[in-house]
């Protein structure tokens, strides 16, 4: 028997700031470029009820972790749940089970921040935000522990919510933040942008972004999602986390490949790659670079262990008493 430790929303949610999370998923994505392997994220998918069931795994040996994420959507309840569970890699045992919802915007935040750090010029200024859910919010959040900008600028099709993001981000992070009645305004003079929604056509026209912008996408995990268009794609330096799942389900890009404007030599590396240095990143002031943020068990699996590390420290949790099969079915 093994004592694991539950760790509901309540317990994450304040135990660890923005940064901590970059740099648990920074250290999880160079030991994937090392060669730590996982399983790209798969979906199972009931159409009476209607629903569908996700999960990916990946294990860390640096860190001597691994992992499973789990979620179901929709079904009769039309909500979802996040399901992390952690084990010792060298034993097996399990280490944690976590609730992941709440700290799933900041691990997407995280890994979405390291496409900013490593593909972003250095020195910026504006930036701009379409979206403002949870998600944008976990990115934004993230974004300012990697680079410093002056302005930003959000926009979403709803008034309130963009107005809302708006004044409790400015307050939170003492930077200046205004809500703005279009993309195209959102972008103007943008030096990074991010978009954070589920949307199924464009969020903006590509012909809009000026040279040297850097675009983190992370909607683009289904064939028809499509945050970016068809120029933007075509124009970019195009980084993936994954180069496996292109094809797979980034839906801007699969859209710029079908239209014949792209093909496979466009994936420029994943960002593993990039950021141990296999290959360059960017190379000159005016390309526009776009990463392209889907979701692997790499930034999920990393910071749960790193949350799960300071719930030790800080004694927070709840230890559950786990059977190994040699005693249960004994």
């Amino acid at each position: 028997m093994v004592a694991t430790l539950l760790l509901t929303s309540e317990d994450i949610s304040d135990l660890a700031s923005p940064k901590e999370y970059v740099d648990a998923v920074k250290r999880g994505y160079q030991q994937h470029g090392g060669g730590a392997p996982l399983v790209p994220r798969a979906s199972l998918f009931c159409k009476d009820p209607p629903g569908k069931l996700t999960g990916y795994s990946a294990i860390l040996p640096e860190d001597g972790v691994m992992g499973g994420y789990l979620y179901s959507a929709g079904f009769t309840s039309q909500d979802a749940w996040f399901i992390t569970t952690i084990f010792d890699a060298k034993t097996g045992e399990p280490l944690a089970i976590l609730d992941g919802a709440s700290f799933n915007p900041y691990k997407t935040g995280a890994v979405g921040a390291l496409g900013i750090d490593t593909l972003a010029r250095k020195s910026v200024s504006n930036l701009a935000v379409i979206g403002s859910g949870p998600q944008a919010k976990g990115q934004l959040r993230a974004a300012v522990t990697v680079r410093k900008f002056d302005s930003i600028h959000v926009y979403s099709s709803t008034k309130h919510h963009r107005e809302s993001f708006a004044k409790e981000l400015t307050e939170e992070l003492d930077i200046p933040i205004k809500p703005v009645s279009s993309s195209k305004l959102a972008i103007s003079n943008a030096d990074v942008i991010i978009t954070a929604t589920n949307s199924s056509i464009p969020v903006f026209d590509g012909h809009n972004v000026s040279d040297g912008t850097h675009i983190t996408a992370i909607g683009q995990y289904h064939p028809r999602k499509r945050e970016l268009d068809e120029n933007i794609i075509q124009r970019s330096l195009y980084v993936p986390d994954l180069r496996s799942r292109v094809f797979t389900d980034a839906g801007s890009f699969l859209a710029a490949f079908n239209m014949g404007l792209v093909d496979e030599t466009h994936i420029h590396a994943e960002l593993s790659e990039v950021l141990n240095e296999v290959s360059p990143g960017r190379t000159t002031d005016s390309e526009i670079t776009i990463f392209d943020s889907g979701g692997t068990a790499i930034e999920t699996i990393s910071s749960a262990y790193m949350l799960y590390q300071k719930a030790l420290q800080e004694g927070i949790g709840t230890t559950l008493k786990i059977e190994p099969s040699s005693t249960a079915m004994n």
